[in-house]
């Protein structure tokens, strides 16, 4: 069961990785990134700063996927420290003063709360 959960949310997280990289890369989205304080392309240091989000998601997708019993079989716990980060990713996605980001990444980053949950409930 935890698989109706577990494969939408590696999908999610594999989408992000891929905006990571296109904004790395200096896709103009900086409006829906890192509180939208940019115009089109990240500075380099805010590039730095999403290459970073790419190590944090990966973890993530990781914890979440040990927690459905599948690899790479972390301890169960890593799954709630997840939590607590997607529950904090949320909010700031909600209350960011970019309407861009609070538009699309909330509504992402709520559906991805949801799915972590049915994974831990499961």
């Amino acid at each position: 069961m935890t698989y109706l959960a577990e494969y939408p949310y590696a999908f999610i997280i594999a989408a992000t990785i891929l905006f990571h990289l296109c904004v790395i890369a200096g896709a103009p989205w900086g409006r829906y990134t890192q509180g939208g304080r940019h115009e089109g392309q990240l500075p380099t240091q805010n590039r730095i700063g999403a290459a970073v989000a790419i190590l944090i998601v990966l973890a993530m997708a990781a914890a979440v996927t040990s927690a459905a019993w599948r690899w790479p079989h972390w301890p169960r716990w890593t799954a709630w420290c997840v939590l607590v980060l997607q529950i904090f990713s949320t909010l700031l996605n909600w209350i960011t003063p970019s309407r861009q980001e609070r538009w699309v990444l909330g509504p992402i980053t709520t559906v991805m709360l949801m799915l972590l949950l049915i994974v831990l409930f499961s």
